[in-house]
């Protein structure tokens, strides 16, 4: 078999399992590998420790504490007196640094390598001892490049001949520890490759030797559709072909280097990314063609700023961008995502943050004439940024994710898509990264798409929403691939807040784990504060004061269910004001529940209306309540009270059943449903039957339940007056002139119906609506079903949330 190269980076070598694994790896490839060269970073943060030391001494601060930590750290695995003496040249470079108060790129690259060269001696004195043959090998004996400290180019035939000349010199059977990420310029000075630059290296080397395969080993199962970090369901991508691998890294994905790719491309030689930590995962493997199409990745950018250069004056005139640009280029500033304009001269620049200041400065300088002339507006730079790039994304389908976006009130702040077609990137704010990355990858990748839920009220309908809800969570995942989460559940006393949703426990998790003296606010700021996208409150209140909170809720990114109907009956004006909101913050607000519990009423009057349909009438038993009670006293030979107190212990009317019988209810709504028709009424508009005695009206609620008997006379002799074949309704009416906005009589009232009517003939306590339109003349269209109940009513306003689920 070819050479395989194998390179394992910082976190696999940590002391303890990374180390461990490390070496049980190499012991087995070495086995079937006759020719093994093995890569290796600096272990664990070494590399963040050693630029430590030299900031601290650069600040002339004690670092002696902290080299000692580190050297205990590196010697841990296999005490080396060679490692200590590297050790005694570190620390005169630090005494150096310490009396200068500085130090140069070149003294950075030197402290810097000394992490891969205690891993790579350390490595081979373990494989050693294992009896396994092995190499301490400096790269800076084989890879040449030139001076460019931080960041040097390789001269790719010195170091050619150098790595072949070496390698064809060893024994077979022996394995080569290499240090990744260091080289060394003609003069024998110490450089380094860059960011990633072990995996350059690796690369290099794999080129030279023409491997067979480079495996890179990692602390993660191979490459993802998005970072595990941002996004709980990000899945492994089985395969990648070079080019997607290209783009991934250019666009921020950390396994890879930019320049890694390039040399394994040249001899096509395979790359696959494994887990050190887990051996039995194939990985992501990297190949010159792939045959699986489609999106592949979502990588982010994150240590970035947006450049804005504004030039109105300038629309039209020749040669502005190549002055942007050779501005930038003479000051060695590199720009990676471009966007300009068309309907006026301006261009946004992505560049990196640490260039920021210098970019501005370079187009400020060179604009200064233009700047005076005012044909330059502005020249301004935006740190708190990140790129979001989906790999393989096509334009014909981004309006997807696009619109996902927006409905989360993501608005990017800048656009770009390559030449291909094929990749799409976006520029938002940083405090967004989390969200956006989420509503993209739910959005493309077809896994489930979150529906963070916030429940207020947890009373009959409330409690029964969140149960039905828990129930059938697993089922809707499955059939719709839509996981609803329930985050919070609020009472008026206490809120239970929870990122990855309640449990059926949360009635007990109420109660004891409950925050007090909560405010909206308080759920606001903890669903930004967990980046919860697809928010959704859901009011199953009756409070007056709780409609107040709406607008806060729309504005922070919810969209609204509501079974409480104070908010469509309040005043006109707040009625519009709510509508106008939803609108500005492209949000919704179902309500379905406000009227019929689950019946199809308002979806129903709201397409005959939008579609032109003239609705001249609508009337109708609105109470499923009054529906029961009416029902059954008008055909049963019982008392009022009786049938009245069986209504109650069924459930059907509030608590305090004179918020059914005061005739309220049905008013509001009656004016939910005119106001739908665009009609301008108030509440006090409504001519409502109290169905009350007045003596019965200001007691208190116990005076009242004890005083039912009271009901009977006056009921008694109102039965006496129904006349044979006829029955009691207690209805609403909405009529008039319909099509003027103040042109409609709204009525609450309670007559005789003939029992083979449609009011007549309902049962139980079903709820019926007659609508009538100018199309259907005397033949009204009929909604009737179940009109009473929480279950009933929880079901409503869980279709609700399913239906604006749909539409989002």
């Amino acid at each position: 078999m070819g050479t395989i190269v194998i390179k394992f980076g910082g976190k696999s070598l940590a002391n303890g399992t990374g180390l461990n694994n490390v070496l049980r790896i190499i012991k087995n490839k070495q086995a079937v590998h006759e020719n093994l060269v093995v890569v290796v970073s600096a272990r664990g943060n070494t590399t963040d420790q050693l630029e430590g030391l030299l900031e601290t001494a650069k600040q002339k601060k004690g670092y002696t504490t902290a080299l000692n930590n580190l050297k205990k750290e590196q010697l841990t695995p296999c005490h080396s007196p060679e490692l200590e003496q590297d050790f005694t040249a570190l620390e005169d470079i630090l005494k150096g640094v310490s009396y200068l108060g500085d130090y140069s790129p070149k003294i950075k690259d030197e402290v810097l390598a000394q992490g891969e060269l205690f891993a790579a001696k350390q490595v081979a004195k373990l494989l050693v001892k294992e009896g396994i043959k092995a190499n301490f090998v400096d790269s800076r004996k084989l890879i040449i490049t030139d001076s460019s400290f931080g960041d040097a180019l390789t001269l790719e035939k010195e170091s050619q001949e150098k790595v072949l000349d070496y390698f064809n010199n060893q024994e077979a059977n022996t394995v080569n520890v290499v240090t990744g990420f260091i080289a060394a310029n003609t003069a024998g000075e110490t450089t380094t490759l860059g960011r990633n630059g072990s995996n350059y290296t690796a690369s290099l080397l794999a080129n030279y030797l023409n491997a067979s395969e480079f495996q890179n080993y990692t602390h993660v199962d191979g490459i993802f559709t998005a970072n595990p970090d941002l996004v709980a369901d990000a899945q492994k991508i089985e395969q990648l072909s070079f080019n997607e691998a290209n783009e991934l890294a250019n666009f921020g994905a950390s396994i890879l280097h930019a320049k890694t790719i390039l040399p394994l491309v040249e001899k096509g030689i395979p790359l696959r990314i494994l887990n050190t930590f887990n051996t039995n995962d194939n990985g992501t493997i990297i190949t010159k063609n792939n045959t699986q199409k489609g999106i592949k990745s979502i990588s982010v950018l994150d240590d970035v700023s947006l450049v804005t250069f504004e030039g109105r004056g300038l629309l039209g005139k020749v040669g502005i961008d190549a002055r942007i640009f050779n501005a930038l280029s003479n000051n060695n500033i590199s720009v990676s995502i471009i966007s300009q304009g068309s309907s006026e001269r301006g261009i946004g620049l992505v560049i990196k943050t640490n260039r920021a200041t210098d970019a501005i400065l370079a187009l400020e300088k060179e604009f200064e004439t233009d700047f005076y002339k005012r044909d330059v507006n502005k020249i301004s730079v935006l740190d708190d940024v990140v790129v979001i790039s989906i790999i393989g994304q096509e334009l014909n389908d981004f309006h997807k994710p696009f619109n996902a976006l927006i409905k989360n009130q993501i608005t990017p702040l800048l656009f770009n898509n390559t030449i291909t077609g094929k990749n799409v990137s976006i520029i938002v704010k940083k405090n967004q990264l989390n969200k956006a990355v989420n509503v993209i990858h739910g959005q493309i990748f077809g896994v489930a798409k979150k529906i963070n839920i916030v429940i207020f009220g947890k009373g009959l309908v409330g409690g029964t929403l969140i149960n039905q809800i828990l129930s059938n969570t697993k089922a809707i995942l499955k059939r719709r691939q839509i996981q609803l989460n329930i985050v919070a559940v609020a009472s008026s006393k206490k809120v239970l807040l929870n990122k990855n949703g309640v449990s059926e426990n949360w009635k007990i998790e109420l109660e004891q784990n409950g925050i007090e003296n909560y405010t909206t606010e308080t759920i606001i700021e903890f669903a930004e504060k967990h980046h919860l996208e697809n928010l959704i409150a859901v009011d199953n209140t009756a409070s007056a004061e709780f409609i107040q909170e709406y607008i806060p809720l729309i504005k922070a990114g919810f969209d609204l269910v509501s079974s409480n109907k104070i908010a469509n009956t309040s005043s006109n004006e707040f009625y519009i004001q709510l509508r106008e909101v939803l609108k500005e913050n492209n949000k919704q607000y179902l309500y379905e529940t406000n009227v019929g519990a689950g019946l199809p009423l308002i979806d129903t009057i709201k397409l005959l209306h939008h579609s032109g349909e003239d609705i001249v009438k609508i009337k109708g038993v609105f109470s499923g309540s009054l529906s029961y009670l009416f029902n059954t006293f008008s055909t049963e030979d019982r008392p009022f009270s009786e049938v009245l107190q069986e209504a109650i212990d069924k459930g059907f009317t509030e608590p305090d059943p004179r918020e059914d019988l005061c005739g309220n209810d049905v008013a509001r709504k009656l004016l939910i449903l005119a106001r739908e028709l665009d009609l301008v009424n108030e509440l006090s508009d409504v001519n409502i039957k109290n169905l009350i005695p007045e003596p019965l009206r200001a007691i208190d609620t116990n005076t009242f339940l004890q005083s039912l008997d009271e009901l009977n006379a006056p009921y008694q002799e109102l039965k006496s007056q129904q006349k044979s074949g006829n029955v009691l309704r207690y209805i609403g009416e909405l009529s008039g002139d319909l099509s003027k906005s103040n042109g409609a009589k709204l009525d609450v009232k309670l007559v005789f119906v003939p029992n083979n009517s449609a009011l007549g003939s309902l049962k139980g306590s079903d709820s019926i609506f007659e609508i009538y339109t100018k199309s259907y003349g005397e033949n009204p269209l009929v909604i009737q079903g179940a009109g009473a109940g929480a279950a009933v009513t929880a079901r409503g306003v869980f279709g609700d949330i399913l239906r604006l689920i749909e539409k989002s």
